[in-house]
């Protein structure tokens, strides 16, 4: 029997679970997904917000700003790229001038710091690139960027070399409880555990419900993204926002931790939780926003597309409760979920502490991970050095990001382990370059054939039924 069953891999279920680690707990994350990061996780905004336009008072005003100051220290000890580059939320008239006093007066309130407004001869010294419309802006320089499923995957990995146990492909479709905890069960599989973690996205209302709790509702909202080619990295080096309104923060116009320019989202209430399909019109309402913000775009320069669903609750805040003994619900965890996912953890830790679960440091337990992407951050002295021990770093398997052999391999033999090509490319960015995998594809299939023992031609892109190839035409790579 575990101590603590977190349902739902993505970045709560990744930080909660670590973090129970730490503190003596026996886990295990099951996650309905053949890899971990593949819901809300895995497409989202990647700010790590300040934390100034949540209303004073509630759990997103409260855990937002709790969680970016944790971030950095956390992205240091998982070995995952964390970029502070400060925010930039634009007024295009004098409603918005008045919305920017507002979000300053929220920000002081919610304990924000470096908050200032930015007339116009400040911001253009500021970000040159700024759209002429833009009157003047809130400048937040605590807020900052991380890749969010590459800082799911480290927290995961990290629970689990703390010995944390996954279960993928577990879709959970009954819960019992009994006089021992809860008994979890997918099909013909079940896991015991003293306490259940509800950390499962859009679909947290389903799984509480199968606990008879149907106080609240989940409904998916998609949002649509652009990314831009490198060479577009450096138009702005701000992330820079519309003001909020009721269906989020609005289109914003960043860089990336990776140096690539991304542009998004679109807000649309839907009601399929499986529909992250993309549109014309939401592609076109994106390019509209983004060029009244930032000059200079260059929208030729578009190597991807992709929508993703966030959680969006009926109360208007997060949703974290207990409404059966060591039953948490972690649930509506929209924007700023990212930014609040370290703060989350802590407080379902101190939810169950409260309840009478013993939390007591682990001594032994391992804060620092390894970073998968370390060998490109060394100088020429260092690789080589490493190429002399190990040849396989000296093969450029994605020549478009310059992913060599050794890391594809060091991501397969880590935790938590890849199945699928965007398992890799989620791991190590192999294929999220400008030919978007057109020649390092066939090379991965091949290494995970070889590592997996898994047959060539079953390899597949994302799991279940999404098969690269249909034969063979060649020898093995």
């Amino acid at each position: 029997m575990f101590d603590v069953v977190v349902i739902g891999a993505g970045i709560c279920g990744a930080m909660t679970a670590r973090l129970l680690t730490e503190y003596g707990q026996k886990v295990c994350i099951l996650e309905r997904c053949p890899d971990v990061a593949m819901g809300t996780t895995k497409a989202n905004s990647s700010i790590v917000h300040a934390g100034f336009d949540a209303e004073p008072g509630s759990l997103k005003a409260r855990l937002n700003v709790r969680g970016s100051v944790m971030m950095e220290e956390i992205a240091r000890q998982l070995g995952v790229k964390y970029r502070r580059i400060g925010a930039l939320v634009v007024a295009l008239g004098e409603e918005d001038k008045k919305t920017l006093s507002d979000l300053l007066e929220k920000g002081g309130i919610n304990g924000v710091s470096g908050l200032e407004i930015l007339e116009r001869d400040e911001l253009i010294k500021l970000e040159p690139g700024i759209a002429d419309e833009v009157l003047c802006a809130l400048h937040a320089p605590t807020s900052a960027l991380v890749c969010p499923y590459e800082l799911c995957i480290a927290a995961v990995g990290s629970a689990m070399d703390n010995g944390a146990e996954l279960k993928l492909s577990f879709e959970v479709d009954k819960i019992e409880r009994t006089d021992k905890g809860y008994i979890v069960g997918a099909g013909d599989k079940s896991v015991s555990a003293r306490c259940v973690i509800n950390c499962a996205g859009v679909y947290a209302d389903e799984i509480a419900r199968l606990v008879g709790d149907e106080s609240f509702s989940i409904r998916p909202r998609r949002g649509e993204y652009l990314i831009l080619d490198k060479e577009c990295g450096n138009t702005v080096s701000h992330t820079v926002f519309r003001c909020p309104d009721e269906m989020g923060k609005g289109v914003l116009v960043t860089p990336t931790v990776d140096g690539n320019l991304f542009l998004g989202p679109t807000a649309t209430d839907i009601d399929d939780k499986e529909d992250t399909s993309t549109t014309p019109e939401g592609f076109a309402s994106i390019r509209a926003r983004a060029v009244s913000q930032v000059k200079g775009i260059d929208f030729s320069k578009i190597i991807a597309s992709f929508a993703g669903l966030r959680a969006t609750g009926n109360t208007g805040d997060f949703i974290i409760n207990m409404p059966l003994e060591g039953f948490v619900n972690v649930a509506a965890i929209e924007s700023p979920g990212l930014s609040s996912a370290p703060a989350i953890a802590e407080y379902v830790r101190d939810m169950l502490e409260e309840s009478g679960v013993e939390m007591r440091k682990d001594p032994n337990f391992k804060a620092e991970r390894k970073s998968l992407h370390r060998f490109s951050t060394l100088s020429i002295e260092e690789k080589n050095a490493i190429i002399a021990d190990r040849p396989e770093y000296g093969h450029i398997v994605c020549r478009c990001e310059g992913v060599s052999e050794g890391e594809i391999l060091e991501a397969i033999r880590s935790n938590p382990r890849p199945s699928d090509v965007d398992g890799i490319k989620r791991r190590t960015r192999t294929g999220m370059g400008r030919c978007q995998g057109g020649f390092c594809t066939p090379y991965v299939i091949g290494l995970l054939a070889r590592e997996t023992g898994v047959d060539y031609g079953e390899i597949s892109k994302f799991g279940g039924e999404s098969l690269i190839n249909i034969g063979r035409t060649k020898s093995d790579l």
